[in-house]
């Protein structure tokens, strides 16, 4: 017997992203089909970063295979940061001694059971990763990352519409620029308790974009 978790934000109205959202064919206007027509950006909800956001010889998802965002992800327990804290390479390398090379990793704070998403407390006060935190992970030569926090510490002031240099995003400055791809604002990751679990993050195919919107779900055995 498995277990399904759904780690997939809902897209739906959002004040950090405008869904547009309409009814192009519409049974009230004597349309023989409902037709909805949604349209957002790529780096919004829970989605993949391609290198490419940063790096404008980078990967694209275009280039990015299956085989990088769908395997075996190392769970790793961060739950004990408080809020407004950095998430120090001492916090990553206690918690992450399971991570071996080619993993998956899924840094798990728990953040969106402490905060709405739909709230700016979510944003503003979560906890962050560090450089060293970010280059450690990257010595342990894993294929992905996803979060269930907004993990660079710049992303709290993109609300007030301040962009920071893009070293301050060390986790899209470590991380992603070396080829480790990013899945982003995941949720219930409080459901995944083992070490490991089979993830899959399955991205709309856009051909050759920086992002692209995906479902990520883990696919556990029951106890």
């Amino acid at each position: 017997m498995t277990k399904i978790v759904d780690l997939t934000m809902p897209i739906e109205n959002h004040f950090r992203w405008t869904v547009d959202r309409q009814l192009r064919e519409s049974f009230n206007r004597g349309s023989a089909f409902q037709v909805t027509w949604v349209g957002w950006a790529v780096h919004g909800f829970t989605h993949i970063d391609a290198p490419r956001h940063i790096d404008p010889n980078g990967q694209t998802t275009s280039d990015i295979s299956l085989n990088q965002i769908v395997g075996r992800a190392a769970i790793v327990d961060l739950t004990s940061r408080e809020p407004n804290s950095a998430i120090t390479d001492a916090h990553i390398r206690s918690a992450g001694a399971h991570i071996d090379p080619g993993d998956i990793v899924l840094l798990k704070t728990c953040w969106d059971r402490v905060a709405s998403p739909k709230r700016p407390e979510f944003w503003t006060t979560a906890p962050y990763m560090t450089r060293p935190a970010c280059e450690w992970l990257l010595s342990r030569q894993i294929k992905a990352v996803g979060y269930d926090f907004p993990q660079d510490y710049p992303i709290r002031k993109l609300l007030e519409q301040e962009v920071s240099p893009i070293s301050e995003f060390v986790t899209h400055d470590v991380l992603l620029r070396n080829g480790v791809i990013m899945i982003e604002y995941l949720c219930n990751l409080y459901e995944l308790t083992a070490p490991y679990t089979q993830l899959y993050a399955l991205p709309l195919k856009i051909l050759d974009a920086d992002g692209a919107p995906a479902r990520v779900i883990a696919v556990q055995a029951r106890a």
